[in-house]
């Protein structure tokens, strides 16, 4: 037996390892994403009741959150993707019959431009007739000619 085998089936599972620590950042990655846009849906609403002394309507944040969550869950399905195909690649190395497959490459990839798509509406939606209930409260010209500061 040589030793060129041996070795190549190092590199191959070393190559393996590699891939799975490359999905678990992503997926690190979909889940701290996922966290931010949430948790700034809820900033942004505290900020309108802030401004305004109203709640404010359900469309501003509910979009954000569910995005979030949505990374959220796509982070923690390709960390259970990722370590299952890395025990599979483990032992195919191992037979010597590794085929590789593409197909959870692209359900990520469409799902991750599907949720980026969805985002395009969140971030160009502007309140275009926000109702204040105090309107000098908010008006800095008004605060700066009061006096208050």
């Amino acid at each position: 037996m040589s030793k060129e085998p041996k070795v190549d089936r190092q590199r191959e599972h070393q190559a393996n390892e590699r891939t799975f620590l490359a999905w678990l950042r992503t997926s690190i990655a979909l889940i701290g994403f996922g966290f931010a846009i949430a948790r700034f849906g809820i900033f942004l609403r505290q900020i309108h009741l802030t401004m305004t002394q109203q709640e404010p309507p359900t469309h501003i944040s509910s979009g954000s959150e569910a995005l979030g969550v949505s990374l959220v869950i796509l982070g923690i399905v390709a960390i259970a993707w990722a370590a299952w195909h890395y025990n599979q690649v483990f032992w195919q190395i191992e037979r010597g019959n590794y085929q590789p497959h593409r197909f959870m490459i692209w359900v990520i990839a469409s799902v991750v431009a599907i949720l980026g798509t969805l985002s395009i509406p969140l971030l160009l939606w502007r309140d275009t007739n926000p109702t204040r209930s105090n309107p000098k409260q908010s008006n800095p010209s008004n605060l700066l000619s009061s006096g208050k500061r």
